[in-house]
């Protein structure tokens, strides 16, 4: 009796001791590893504000996060943490792959309240960037172009549930509420950190979807007629008349106070300001009001919105110029531009150039017609 008593208290000791020495391994549905500073962590962290290490052999998944004095530098592989949809598929043609990234964000970010577009305006916990426009556009012959948003009905960009898909070069990018990738972080509570924006200001997502954002559908209809959609793959007929449907991000126009947020999608909460992604337009923010370094400042915004609206001049003549030799032949010219060819020539050289567009942009005062998108999954 006593020598099975012995044996109990052993196997009881062993198994304390497993245990014990288990407490600093940390998974997510036996997947997700988190490595944090302190020995006695036994929880998985809520907190990402400090160093931490996130690794998923499921997806491939490898960030790291480490605090300098002044910074909060991130290097990834770009693979998010979680289940994506199928690519290529349908409407996005491309394969998820790792890329190497290295992003540096200040730690103590500087309110400047003054919105400055950004194409990518911030990059998530696990490592995948936000970048909700895209560069997809419908032109009309009668010179009208839009500029494709991501989540609409009209076009198939293969946006996964994720609201997400991948670019040419690979990468895997939210466009929109990013689902999976919250379930992994959510906590509990209503608010889900779940990424930092270029200006160092955390991004967050509000499962109750507390605060509300200060876009509205403009009123009225759009006009346009005989516009055209094109990519590689496929030729489209797009019949923009019609309503204001939020198709285009030139659907939406930013109303001070309609909402709870700003014009970046924004607001300061219990005295810390930070970044909301909705559910509704414009999703994720298009720019930021904190004091961003010179490599990420990206210019101003398309037309000057902040919710995204026609495509610039530079922006056409790169969707047009497809051997890219900076310089546009008459073949490569759609729509108006075409038939306008030998007036926006200028040197008579057979050749328009993207200052030669300008000075005719300028002359007509409105923007040049007829850009071709040749490219899917921005």
């Amino acid at each position: 009796m006593r020598k099975q008593y012995k044996i109990i208290t052993i196997l009881l000791i062993s198994v304390f001791i497993g245990c014990k020495s288990n407490t600093n391994s940390h998974s997510h549905d036996g997947q997700e590893s988190h490595s944090h500073e302190s020995d006695n962590t036994s929880e998985i962290t809520n907190d990402y504000f400090g160093n931490y290490d996130l690794e998923d052999e499921a997806y491939g998944t490898k960030t790291r996060v480490t605090i300098t004095k002044d910074s909060r530098i991130m290097v990834t592989n770009s693979l998010p943490n979680h289940e994506t949809g199928s690519f290529p598929n349908p409407g996005n043609p491309n394969s998820i792959s790792a890329k190497n990234k290295t992003y540096t964000f200040p730690l103590n970010p500087i309110y400047t309240g003054k919105s400055q577009w950004m194409r990518e305006p911030g990059i998530a916990l696990n490592g995948i960037k936000f970048e909700p426009q895209t560069a997809e556009v419908v032109v009309c012959e009668t010179g009208e172009n839009y500029r494709v948003e991501a989540i609409q009905d009209i076009i198939d960009l293969g946006l996964d549930f994720n609201h997400a898909h991948v670019q040419p070069t690979g990468e895997y990018h939210y466009h929109g509420t990013p689902t999976s990738m919250i379930e992994k972080f959510d906590t509990g509570e209503d608010i889900v950190h779940i990424g930092f924006a270029h200006d160092g200001f955390p991004i967050y997502y509000s499962k109750s979807g507390k605060y509300k954002p200060s876009f509205a559908l403009l009123d009225g209809n759009r006009e346009g007629e005989d516009c055209t959609y094109d990519n590689p793959k496929e030729h489209l007929d797009i019949a923009v008349g019609g309503h204001h449907d939020g198709s285009f991000g030139s659907d939406f126009e930013y109303v001070d106070g309609f909402g709870d947020l700003d014009t970046c999608n924004g607001i300061e909460v219990d005295g810390q300001y930070m970044y909301f992604v909705t559910n509704e337009f414009p999703y994720v923010g298009r720019c930021v009001m904190g004091e961003v370094s010179s490599d990420k400042n990206q210019g101003g915004p398309p037309n000057s919105q902040q919710g995204g609206g026609r495509p610039s001049i530079s922006e056409i003549f790169t969707k047009m110029d497809t051997n890219k030799d900076g310089k546009l032949s008459s073949t490569e010219t759609q729509g108006p531009l075409k038939e306008d060819f030998s007036k926006i020539d200028i040197n008579k050289d057979t050749y328009k150039s993207i200052e030669e567009l300008e000075k005719a942009s300028k002359g007509n005062n409105q923007r040049p017609q007829g850009g071709k998108p040749q490219g899917r999954g921005n």
